[in-house]
Formats: structure tokens, C-alpha cells, sequence
């Protein structure tokens, strides 16, 4: 496909777009940067929605056209060389973005190189760069991910299930298990503890008012999650029970990433995402259950955020330096050559 007619790409300019649950967020980097370093960046509280087809492409457009246009302006750029947008649900809900978006973006700003990625994968090479290793990303929901880079092995992936299914370890699994624990000790049953009463109460309300106030929500998740800190907080005071719901997600999240850790030795492990947030009480026990699982392994810092993902996979892409590995579902690259 050629470009528009009269719109010619600029080369010194890429754009970074990390599209969750929270918002979406953009970000505007030199091509020739390796280090993609943001020279201006916009947000929007307003999560992109979801409908019967997936991802809501208008509504994404809708805000990240403008976006974009702005940041152009803002330093100066007829354009950008690459994209790269990180949304979640892209694997599983992005049919029509990645049939529509790589178009609507030729046409508005000339651009010839577009990656669309989950948002598992900007969270990767936001931790990690394009290095070979594990990545896993926790806050609400739970998804861990690897590669060894070649396209042999191409990406691991374990859970990212959603609150129903899976996201063990992650926010709302913590929360869910906290609430259940507040439960059982408002039942008298074995497994509760009063101290998580206290907190859910303090919360909530009356908690046998619980299950009519959550389950028609359809922010179920970010609700359960809300609760984690709460026990986190219970197991700084030395609650038993929630001491254990921590070693039981620790477990979960150290399982995860073994699942998605290349073989061999000297592969890098980082964790990123609101969750880690919370500190020692989920650290401590996390640490554990990675060295048992994964005694050869490299503990590293997570160096970046998903925007600052995209933006790497953006300046690797318009540098010809990508070296992650190309997934229809999880990593889509799409060329429009020149008119």
C-alpha cells in the first residue's frame, strides 16, 4: 500500500501509545534515540472501550489522533517515522484495530511502520529492553511472558486468564482471598481472620452486604483489587491468614514466571506493574519463590514502564533493530511502502 498522496513520513520522530485500563498515554521519541527517551508525553483517564467487536477502534482514534497531533506539534515533527500501540486485550479483543489502525495512521501522519503489541509486550521491553528473559506484570490481573528472541521459541506466555479464570497472584486474586477470609471469620468457619474483617468492614460496610454490592459490578476486578493493600497491610501487623494469602500469590506469580523463563542459565527475570507496589509483605516471600523455581535465573530491576516499551519497540522498528520476536496476536508489524 502506498502512502497519502502529499504526506510524506518524517524520519526523525516516533510515537509510543500504551492503550489499559487506566487510561492511554503517548509518548514522542527521536528515532535515533536507543534509549527512546520521551521528549513529551500526553495521558487520558478515560480507558479505551470494548464492545461486541473487540476493542473499540473509533474510541481509540478518538483520542489518540488528537494526541498525537499535539505532541507533533509540540517538538517540532511533520509526522513519525514508526508507532508502536500497546493495548490490553490486543491479543484476544484487537481484530478490527489491527485491521484499521496501521491505515488510519498512514493517512493522518505519513507513518510507513507500525507495531501493534499486547500490552504484555510493552510491558516486556519496557522492563527489559529487547534482552532475552521473563517479564512478569501484575496489578489488577496477572500475565507473564518470554522469549529467547528466536522465532523458533518465539513468546511464552502463562495465565493473563482474567479474575474468573486465572490472574493468580495478581490484584484481585489478593483481594478476592482477603474478602474470603473476612467472610469465613464472620461465619466462624476455620481459614478467616478477624483482622481482615475489621479492614473489609471499614471498606465495605457491613460485609454480609458484600455480594449484593459487588457482583453486579462490572468493575469486579478493580473492586477485589482495591482490597490487597488492605492485605498487605494486615500482614504488616503479623496476620496469619494474610500472611498466607501473600505466600500463596508469591507462589502463583514465582509459577508464572518459571512457566514463561527460557532454558539455560543467565536469563533475566524482571516484575513490573502496580502490584509490586506493595512492597515487602508480597517482595519478601516473591523473592523466595523465584530463587526455588528459578535457581539459575537473573533478578533485574524492571528499568521502564509499557509507554517507555512502546517507545523502544517504536525507535527499534524505524532504526531496523527489532529483534523481538513477530506474533500476529501478540506482536503485529505492519509496512506501508513508499508511494
Amino acid at each position: 500500500m502506498g502512502e497519502p498522496a502529499g504526506r510524506r513520513p518524517d524520519t526523525g520522530h516516533v510515537l509510543g501509545v500504551d492503550s489499559g485500563g487506566s487510561g492511554l498515554r503517548c509518548a514522542v521519541a527521536r528515532a535515533d534515540d536507543a534509549g527512546a527517551r520521551p521528549l513529551a508525553a500526553r495521558a487520558s483517564d478515560e480507558p479505551v472501550r470494548t464492545g461486541p467487536a473487540g476493542i473499540d477502534t473509533e474510541h481509540l482514534l478518538s483520542q489518540l489522533l488528537p494526541a498525537a497531533a499535539e505532541l507533533a506539534r509540540a517538538v517540532g515533527a511533520d509526522g513519525f517515522a514508526a508507532v508502536c500501540v500497546g493495548a490490553a486485550g490486543m491479543a484476544t479483543l484487537g481484530e478490527e484495530l489491527r485491521a484499521r489502525l496501521p491505515g488510519a495512521l498512514a493517512t493522518a501522519f505519513g507513518v510507513r511502520q507500525v507495531a501493534l503489541a499486547a500490552d504484555a509486550v510493552t510491558a516486556y521491553a519496557g522492563a527489559l529492553g529487547q534482552r532475552p528473559g521473563a517479564v512478569v506484570a501484575a496489578g489488577t490481573g496477572m500475565i507473564a511472558l518470554g522469549t529467547d528472541l528466536t522465532p523458533e521459541g518465539g513468546w511464552r506466555r502463562a495465565d493473563g486468564w482474567g479474575h474468573l479464570l486465572g490472574d493468580c497472584g495478581g490484584g484481585a486474586w489478593i483481594g478476592r482471598a482477603g474478602l474470603e477470609a473476612a467472610l469465613r471469620a464472620y461465619d466462624g468457619r476455620p481459614g478467616g481472620s478477624a483482622a481482615l474483617l475489621a479492614r473489609a468492614e471499614a471498606v465495605f460496610g457491613p460485609v454480609a452486604g458484600l455480594p449484593g454490592a459487588l457482583y453486579p459490578r462490572p468493575d469486579r476486578p478493580a473492586v477485589l483489587a482495591s482490597f490487597a493493600p488492605e492485605v498487605a497491610r494486615c500482614a504488616t501487623e503479623d496476620d496469619p491468614v494474610a500472611l498466607g494469602i501473600l505466600r500463596a500469590a508469591a507462589g502463583h506469580i514465582a509459577d508464572a514466571a518459571a512457566a514463561v523463563c527460557p532454558p539455560g542459565t543467565g536469563s533475566a527475570v524482571a516484575c513490573t506493574g502496580g502490584l509490586f507496589g506493595m512492597g515487602e509483605p508480597l517482595l519478601t516471600p516473591l523473592r523466595t519463590a523465584l530463587a526455588e523455581r528459578l535457581p539459575r535465573a537473573r533478578m533485574a530491576a524492571a528499568a521502564g514502564s509499557p509507554l517507555d516499551g512502546a517507545l523502544t519497540l517504536a525507535a527499534a522498528l524505524a532504526g531496523d533493530r527489532l529483534t523481538l520476536p513477530a506474533d500476529r496476536k501478540l506482536l503485529q508489524i505492519t509496512r506501508h511502502a513508499p508511494g
